[in-house]
């Protein structure tokens, strides 16, 4: 038996509220098969939110009964925008807006806090490289994808040959700040979408809970008057239940969730023509939804993505698996790889 084969990985997902973890052996085994949560603390700065990453690395160790010197690598994943090996952007970036994230070198200060290897990846692509290996299993690598998660934003990831591309700068990827046709997607007379970015009309702008909440909403609730979500109280709140409306059938939630569906499948369109990919994972809240809707929302993307007949007979639509799992998961498969790698 190598070295190899004796040691694990620990993935680290790193969000708003908590910290997830996951730990994989060398035989593509995650040794845990639910959320793993501990606090991050991100909003108490770098010193407190980095020993909380350790936390969470000797809790899942705890939880899984793996000595500390089984781990060989560590892969951990955070809201970007970041650069390629983990330095949190200049502006700052979701869930780190304070002064003194700016320009955090997150990925090194993990690494000398555990004298480990640390493996970096954004969250959006962490959870495309999960989607990708738990989809094609054995021919991950020989296999390409393109992820959308929706959220806040909207995230995202493109594979090729079961690795995620990064970019120069590590902004490879970034789904969300693609501009995608408007003409046909949207309503007579409906405002044309602006991103948080600045960017009006790329896709984020739609398909993503801020969307809603800054462009779609208030628009749909002038088409709709006197609906229930209008007496909320908040366009914030109210955004935030229009995925259970559109569970229930409600009329104006699903004329939402069309145009951002419409607005994926825009965007899965121009990715066929840049990657041509084995597949097309879609993930986010609808992933967590109702049977029912989250397979009629997956039908309408793969509807308004226009395929050649060469590409429609082999390219698969799919939701991403596991989704509340899938960015430890994906941070994990990264830094098995990157384990691998010298011995290949």
């Amino acid at each position: 038996m190598s070295t190899l084969d004796r040691h694990v990985v620990v993935g680290l997902d790193n969000g708003g509220n908590c910290n997830n973890a996951t730990v994989l052996d060398a035989s593509g085994r995650f040794l845990v098969d639910r959320l793993c949560e501990t606090p991050s603390l991100v909003q108490s700065g770098p010193e407190v939110a980095i020993q909380a990453l350790v936390d969470a690395l000797e809790n899942v160790l705890e939880v899984t009964g793996t000595a500390r010197d089984a781990v060989a690598a560590v892969g951990l994943d955070t809201p970007g925008p970041a650069s390629a090996t983990g330095v949190i952007s200049s502006k700052g970036a979701t869930n780190f807006s304070q002064p003194a994230w700016h320009g955090f070198d997150i990925r090194s200060a993990l690494e000398a806090r555990l004298g480990l290897p640390v493996v970096y990846n954004n969250d959006g692509n962490a959870a495309a490289l999960y989607a990708h290996h738990a989809h094609f299993g054995a021919w991950a690598a020989a296999r390409s994808s393109v992820s959308a998660i929706v959220g806040t934003g909207l995230g995202g990831g493109v594979v090729e040959a079961g690795r995620v591309v990064k970019g120069t700068a590590g902004m490879a990827g970034e789904l969300g700040h693609v501009h995608i046709p408007l003409h046909g997607l949207l309503d007579d007379g409906q405002p044309l979408p602006i991103c948080n970015c600045g960017f009006v009309g790329d896709a984020e702008s739609v398909a993503s809970l801020t969307g809603i909440e800054m462009n779609l909403l208030p628009y749909w609730l002038t088409r709709f008057d006197g609906h229930e979500l209008s007496e909320v109280g908040s366009l914030g709140k109210a955004a935030k239940l229009v995925r259970s409306y559109g569970e229930a059938g409600d009329p104006l939630a699903l004329k939402i969730f069309e145009q951002q569906a419409m607005a994926l499948g825009r965007l899965f369109t121009i990715a066929a023509n840049f990657t041509d990919p084995s597949a097309y994972f879609v993930g986010g809240g609808v992933v967590e939804a109702a049977p029912a809707f989250r397979e009629w929302f997956l039908a309408t993307v793969r509807e308004h993505t226009l395929l050649r007949a060469e590409q429609a007979a082999v390219a698969k639509f799919a939701l991403v698996p596991d989704l509340d799992m899938a960015g430890a998961r994906g941070a994990a498969i990264a830094a098995m790889e990157a384990v691998a790698a010298p011995a290949a």
